[in-house]
């Protein structure tokens, strides 16, 4: 992150949480310029001190008042700040970009992934003196859209299978902290995502993968299914994902058109079984994509399956955040 006269005026909403740290982190490594920049949170983390970039900033509290001349806001402190601070903010003029549940489904309100639908943000400008809202997917709906959508592109995908392999880390600081301390819980077990479980039997997680796809690729009718699991894995989801297309798609140039895909990269080696695994794309910012086959139970070449991996810090949250901020300048 670059400090220049011209730049945007930064807020980061919820500095001290595992995400609002790697906001920090992202800024920086990819040289976000700023003219000033505002660390907030609550009133129990106010007043701590944060050096960055060489330079000691203090945590303020976030209030009413916290976006007079504030150009862009990158919010993750969770839905119900979002609700009620979101507005204020954008009521002041300022471009929220929100990594919370609270609007993704909301109509008007674009959800973007910068690689796979950055036109739904089209006519939000910065200085516009209009503020707005962005919002910003779910990671596992990131981590998978960043290797469907290309193939989507290719063949139109009509149906899609998704089982996640989740990482304490979407759970917040204090999970990655308990599974480090191997509590009986997380140690040498999985279970179901801890999202709430709805009366159809899928749980909040589960849903948000069904309905954040069809809005993100535009699409009411494509069909949707999703298994949400915690490992006892620090950092980076992966996802086994299952896809039926209209059109004829076979291995090999599913591949290639991976390999030419912006944010993945492709690591399938079959001989050696190297495939995408949590470790190797954790701090990583692009995705992984590996195990891509053509699947044996539709006919015809109809059918894929792949594996996919992706830090949900990174590209599944901080990282997707900045490069919407960034399509702003």
């Amino acid at each position: 992150m670059s400090l220049k006269e011209d730049g945007p005026s930064v807020a980061i909403v919820g500095v001290t949480g595992a995400v609002g740290q790697e906001f920090l982190s992202v800024l920086s490594d990819r040289d976000f310029p700023y003219r000033s920049l505002k660390l907030l949170a609550s009133k129990r983390s106010a007043g701590k001190k944060v050096n960055y970039e060489n330079r000691d900033y203090t945590v303020e509290e976030l209030t009413e008042s916290s976006f007079d001349d504030v150009d862009i806001a990158l919010f993750s402190a969770g839905g119900s700040i979002s609700k009620k601070f979101g507005p204020i903010a954008v009521d002041k003029g300022t471009i929220v970009v929100d990594n919370s549940s609270a609007f993704r489904m909301d109509d008007g309100i674009p959800l973007v992934i910068p690689e796979v639908n950055p036109e739904a943000m089209e006519g939000i400008k910065l200085k516009s003196g209009k503020g707005a809202l962005i919002a910003n997917p779910n990671c596992s709906t990131i981590i998978c859209l960043m290797a469907a959508t290309p193939l989507h592109r290719r063949a139109k995908v009509s149906r899609m299978v998704v089982s996640t392999y989740q990482a304490a880390s979407g759970a917040g600081a204090a999970a990655m902290e308990e599974l480090e301390l191997q509590t009986r819980e997380y140690a040498f077990n999985l279970f179901s995502h801890n999202a709430p479980v709805l009366s159809n039997g899928y749980n909040e997680e589960e849903m948000k993968l069904v309905k954040e796809t069809r809005k993100i690729w535009n699409n009411k009718s494509v069909k949707v299914t999703a298994t949400c699991i915690r490992v006892p894995v620090m950092r980076a989801h992966a996802e086994s994902v299952n896809l039926q297309f209209e059109t004829p798609l076979d291995e090999d140039t599913a591949r290639e058109i991976l390999r030419n895909a912006p944010g993945v990269v492709v690591i399938d080696d079959r001989a050696a079984n190297h495939f995408p695994t949590p470790l190797e794309v954790s701090n990583k910012d692009d995705v992984a994509v590996g195990r891509i086959r053509q699947d044996v139970s539709q006919d015809g070449n109809y059918g894929l399956d792949i594996f996919v991996c992706g830090d949900q810090i990174r590209k599944g949250a901080a990282l997707n955040a900045v490069q919407i901020a960034e399509l702003l300048l």
